[in-house]
């Protein structure tokens, strides 16, 4: 309790309250146009935190902030235009577009939000409970068990791009090849250096990181332009569907755990918890025939799953130092960057940062439920400008 009251003492700072608020709005936005993400939303709002000139703290509470808002944004698209906001929402347009065409386009977006808050606010409830176990475990590693983790890592990745591996290969081998560049820190000897000593200390993981999302962001562009992007769905009225929020509540739990079992694992991601959820969901339903139709469960289940991966994969990356998403490994290359080294001695040498984000993320739930449940009508209008 000692360390929640520190975090609290550091988030309702007046500018912390405001970067966090700020963060939601920002993240919302982000997450409700197609194609860009929480991954591009934070490394393209990173340079921000910096012009800013903020501290460690209120720099993650930030980029947080805007990482769990475009989670919540990306649903937006999903039910009104059938296009995923971002990769973790492609499952909700299963059954949020077909809501949205039977005209409950406002149940379905009020039932997601309300699903996106119980994913959300369980995986920082999550966090906050198991992160300090698993970093006094921690402490126990030595070389063999980080090794045998970051072959678990590379294993998770290879598992989750079965559909292509030969792609999956590549960018694992990349991300090895941008990392081996610099000075060796066990033997002091240079690697790929080129003789150049802007290299010693390696490619900078920020500018490495930015770099790869703007030129896939470049190529996707390229790919989608000329596509219609006007509003596929007309929202007139939001309404609270009380009796599908309280027939989904063991929907929004079961998924919700789910969720975060997949975000914890490294490199999995918010994608795999909302399949997983979808899925899961789907196969104990006695009738299966609404799925696909227009399901409430089919809308709760991957937003509540997608939710609580993201919060989970929070965890391995402040405990452990390995991001458990490619949002979180933005985050991690924000924090490296300012000089803070992820890792169990985080909750002992800097806990006003570790327990300042639990603080600043269980208030920004709350905004994010206002943001994303009364005012998504304000939220759908970005929808609507032209491309």
């Amino acid at each position: 309790m000692t360390n929640l009251e520190l975090g609290f003492s550091v988030a309702l700072s007046p500018s912390t309250l405001m970067l966090a608020v700020v963060g939601c709005v920002l993240g919302t936005i982000i997450g409700a146009l197609p194609g860009l993400g929480p991954s591009n939303g934070v490394a393209i709002l990173i340079p921000l935190s910096f012009s800013l000139g903020l501290d460690a703290t209120a720099a993650l509470v930030l980029m947080t902030a805007v990482y769990y808002g475009a989670m919540y944004g990306g649903r937006i698209s999903s039910i009104l235009l059938n296009i995923p906001g971002d990769e973790p929402a492609m499952m909700t347009t299963l059954d949020g577009y077909p809501m949205a065409k039977q005209g409950r386009a406002g149940d379905a977006l009020v039932l997601s939000g309300v699903a996106s808050f119980v994913g959300a606010f369980f995986a920082t409830l999550g966090l906050m409970l198991l992160a300090p176990l698993l970093a006094q475990i921690a402490f126990l590693f030595g070389p063999a068990e980080y090794f045998a983790l970051y072959l678990l890592a590379f294993c998770t990745l290879g598992g989750i791009g079965s559909s292509n591996q030969a792609k999956a290969a590549i960018a694992v081998c990349l991300g090895l090849g941008i990392a081996m560049v610099g000075v060796d820190s066990t033997t002091g000897l240079t690697r790929f250096t080129g003789g150049s000593l802007h290299l010693f200390d390696g490619i900078d993981f920020l500018v490495a990181i930015v770099g790869l999302f703007a030129v896939s962001e470049v190529f996707i562009f390229i790919e989608s332009h000329g596509r219609d992007s006007s509003i596929g769905v007309k929202l007139e009225k939001v309404t609270i569907p009380f009796k599908q929020i309280f027939e989904t509540r063991w929907t929004m739990l079961r998924s919700s755990v789910i969720g975060f079992v997949a975000g914890v694992l490294p490199g999995a991601g918010a994608s795999l918890g909302s399949f997983l959820a979808y899925m899961a969901e789907k196969s104990i339903a006695r009738d299966k025939s609404g799925f696909g139709k227009g399901e409430a469960r089919g809308v709760a289940a991957p937003e509540a799953g997608n939710n609580s991966a993201a919060g989970g994969a929070l965890v391995p990356m402040l405990t452990l130092g390995v991001p458990g998403s490619g949002t979180t490994a933005v985050l991690l290359a924000l924090l490296m960057t300012l000089n803070i080294t992820p890792g169990p001695l985080l909750f002992t040498e800097r806990p006003e940062v570790v327990w300042g984000l639990i603080a600043s993320l269980l208030i920004a739930n709350v905004v994010l439920l206002v943001l994303n449940v009364p005012l998504v009508k304000v939220f759908s209008r970005v929808l609507q400008v032209p491309a």
